[in-house]
Parts: C-alpha cells; sequence; structure tokens
C-alpha cells in the first residue's frame, strides 16, 4: 500500500472502469483529476471528495482540449503522477456494415483520444522525472472476434501505441501498463456502445461471437480497483496486464496458434529471404 497522496488524472472517470479506479484512488486519500464529456456524471465524487477530486469537461477528441485540461490539473494539484487513458467505446458489427462516421468516429476516441493524452502528458512526466500511465486497452486488443473489426482494431492500435510510448519514455523514470480486460459487466455494449445496421448475410458470425460471449463469466467491474491500486505501487510494474482470469486461457491459446501457425510455415518464410 502507497503511504504517499500521488494525483491521477483519468480520462472516460464518468462510468465503467474509469469510474471504479477513480473512487479507488479516492478512497485510498489519493487525488484524482476526473474528466468526462458529462461533469455532472462525477458531481457526487466532487462533493464527496472536496479536497481531492477535481472534474474537468472533456472530449478526448479534441486535441487543444485535452491539452488544456492536463494543464488545468497541473495547476490545481501540481504534479500528476499516475496517468489513465481510459475514455473509449464498443462499435459492434461487421466490416461491410460499417459506414465511415462510424468507423472514423471510433477511431477518433479510441485511438486519437489516447494518443493526444501521451502527447500532452509526455513533457510533463519528462520534466518530473517520473510517473506512471495506464492504458486501457482489452483482451480485444490481443485477439479478434467477428463483427467486432473496428473495436478490434483501435485496441489493436492501442496496443502498439502503449508499446512505444513505453519504449521512448522510460529514459526519464515512465512506467506503462496496457491495460487488458475480458468481459466485464459495465456499460460496454449497452449505452457505452454503438452498433452498426444489421446486415443479414452477417447473421452466422453475429451469432458465433453472442455464443462465444455468452460462455464466458462475466466479471464485477468493482473488483478491479484494488488490482489496479497494486499495479500502480509496483516498482517494476508489467507493460501489459489482463484483467480478469476468464481472459487468459483464450488469449493464451491464440499467440500459442499464432506461433504453431508461423514455425509450420517457417520454410515459406524462409524462402523469401
Amino acid at each position: 500500500m502507497s503511504t504517499t497522496t500521488r494525483t491521477w488524472f483519468i480520462t472516460g472517470s464518468s462510468r465503467g472502469f474509469g469510474r471504479v479506479w477513480a473512487e479507488a484512488a479516492l478512497n485510498r486519500g489519493d487525488n484524482v483529476v476526473l474528466t468526462a464529456r458529462n461533469t455532472d456524471a462525477v458531481a457526487d465524487l466532487i462533493e464527496q471528495f472536496p479536497e481531492q477530486a477535481h472534474a474537468v469537461q472533456l472530449d478526448v477528441t479534441d486535441r487543444d482540449a485535452v491539452f488544456a485540461a492536463v494543464q488545468e490539473g497541473l495547476d490545481r494539484f501540481g504534479q500528476l503522477d499516475i496517468i489513465v487513458a481510459n475514455a473509449g467505446y464498443g462499435l459492434f458489427g461487421a466490416v461491410e456494415e460499417t459506414t465511415e462516421d462510424q468507423a472514423r468516429r471510433q477511431i477518433e476516441v479510441n485511438v486519437f483520444g489516447a494518443l493526444w493524452l501521451l502527447q500532452a502528458i509526455a513533457p510533463v512526466l519528462r520534466a518530473q522525472q517520473h510517473g506512471r500511465v495506464l492504458i486501457t486497452s482489452s483482451f480485444g486488443g490481443l485477439m479478434s472476434f467477428p463483427t467486432a473489426a473496428l473495436y478490434g482494431a483501435s485496441k489493436y492500435a492501442v496496443e502498439g501505441l502503449g508499446e512505444s510510448f513505453a519504449q521512448e519514455t522510460q529514459d526519464f523514470g515512465t512506467k506503462v501498463t496496457l491495460i487488458e480486460p475480458g468481459a466485464y459487466a459495465t456499460d460496454f455494449m449497452g449505452d457505452s456502445g454503438d452498433q452498426t445496421e444489421p446486415n443479414p448475410a452477417y447473421d452466422g458470425a453475429r451469432g458465433r461471437t453472442g455464443e462465444f460471449f455468452s460462455k464466458m463469466p462475466v466479471a464485477d467491474p468493482t473488483h478491479t480497483g484494488d488490482a489496479i491500486l497494486a499495479l500502480t505501487d509496483m516498482d517494476q510494474p508489467p507493460l501489459r496486464l489482463i484483467l480478469g482470469e476468464h481472459a487468459m486461457p483464450l488469449v493464451v491459446d491464440t499467440y500459442n496458434e499464432r506461433i504453431a501457425s508461423w514455425q509450420e510455415h517457417q520454410p515459406l518464410t524462409a524462402s523469401a529471404q
């Protein structure tokens, strides 16, 4: 358990994981900059923790606003120790079904939203010579599912973004972890998500995905709070952390299959040398 008060900056803190992690940090005594598109959703936390919590209205797709929000957090608390790039949502539907506006919005929020925050925080971390960065990815950024292609593409992109950022900023004491949750009972597939207009041609693919997830235990997101606090207390945190034990064997099996396929076709690989 940390005995030092630290300051968190969390995007998407009004619901889901962002809300759970903000509450965990506040209850431990840390400060939190709570950013959300609608700050009314965190008004109760401001009332409960008036000295520790500070709300900033933020749309993460607005780069200038992200930079301004980071500066506001610095002005309020003096430094930012734990940065959580959490804002995002899921778009569900087949590739052919996805409209241009839907595709662009998914990437704007999930990928560019994270990118703008990393760009805004990098000079702060460099000046401080310390800091933790948590980036909410998904086990859907490690393996793909039919009728979730754009969401998966956004999380695969976040995986690459976070891994590179970790290597770029390690020289000034920054520790980065990509958080990869499995299935949790958030509103991820409810009010927070978006759906394409279904084409009956993809009902089979949609059904396979639905059947796959119907067999997965859905975990309680409130159980992740202690794990995230423990992660931020680690001297040497992992680059990647899967949340929810149900996701682990699925990801391991997927990577074992990939390795086996690469090895099986190694002669063809070598022939291109």
